[in-house]
């Protein structure tokens, strides 16, 4: 977790949001942290990150198929989003993302407000992102990259539980963040060390999982295509303005 709580201001530049696909984005920030940050940040960084993934396949989790059940998130103001909401009119998006300041989601919404919202938007297909950090820090990501989507509460992990995509920080982890002054209240509400794997989610009438894609190492994520062709979608063209 070294660094994943303040760099967010560097995974801004053209080099990183300019570049086509989200996995470059990721490639190019991986190049400047190799620059930038002790060669021991970055082999600790790494190695959480493999570890969760060789660790993840042991690990129970939601699949396609599996029905959800009721369940309610809040937005920035203190509504209340429930799961059927969002499918009332058939498959949504979810986003499962860390918190918002975490260097590789301040990368991957806005690839996917870029990339996806579009295409979903004219198919009326919902597109939410979802993180168990309070507001109102939560929405910092929303207002930072204007995001064109609702970012919403999943107080206390408790969906991201039930779906098994969560994962308690390791010593090491713990310890650093401790050090530099963080709170684990801070991040997900509660005294637990822990956080949601990022994971995209379609869900369609009656919470029916018709796509899950979790990403224990949260520096590869599902591109835009992967997502529309699990709806059956392709890209949004933009349209050229007339002379």
């Amino acid at each position: 977790m070294l660094s994943e709580f303040s760099d967010h201001q560097g995974t801004s530049s053209m080099s990183i949001l300019s570049s086509p696909s989200l996995q470059s984005r990721y490639d190019t920030l991986d190049a400047e942290r190799r620059q930038t940050w002790s060669p021991e940040a970055v082999s600790r960084n790494i190695a959480q990150r493999q570890a969760l993934v060789r660790d993840h396949a042991q690990t129970p989790h939601v699949e396609a198929g599996d029905i959800l059940p009721p369940h309610f998130f809040s937005d920035v103001n203190g509504a209340q989003v429930s799961l059927d909401d969002l499918t009332a009119s058939g498959p949504a998006v979810l986003l499962f993302f860390r918190f918002a300041d975490c260097a590789a989601c301040n990368i991957a919404l806005p690839y996917y407000a870029e990339s996806l919202a579009p295409t979903l938007k004219s198919a009326g297909i919902p597109l939410v992102a979802v993180s168990a950090q309070p507001f109102p820090v939560l929405d910092h990501i929303r207002a930072r990259h204007d995001l064109p989507f609702p970012v919403l509460n999943d107080a206390g992990l408790t969906l991201a539980r039930i779906l098994g995509i969560t994962y308690i920080f390791d010593d090491i982890s713990r310890e650093a963040a401790i050090a530099k002054g963080e709170r684990s209240e801070a991040l997900n509400g509660t005294e637990n060390w822990e956080l949601p794997k990022p994971t995209v989610l379609v869900l369609t009438p009656g919470r029916v999982v018709s796509f899950v894609e979790i990403s224990p190492d949260w520096m590869s994520r599902p591109e835009t295509d992967t997502i529309l062709k699990a709806l059956g979608l392709s890209k949004k063209k933009s349209v050229p303005d007339a002379a």
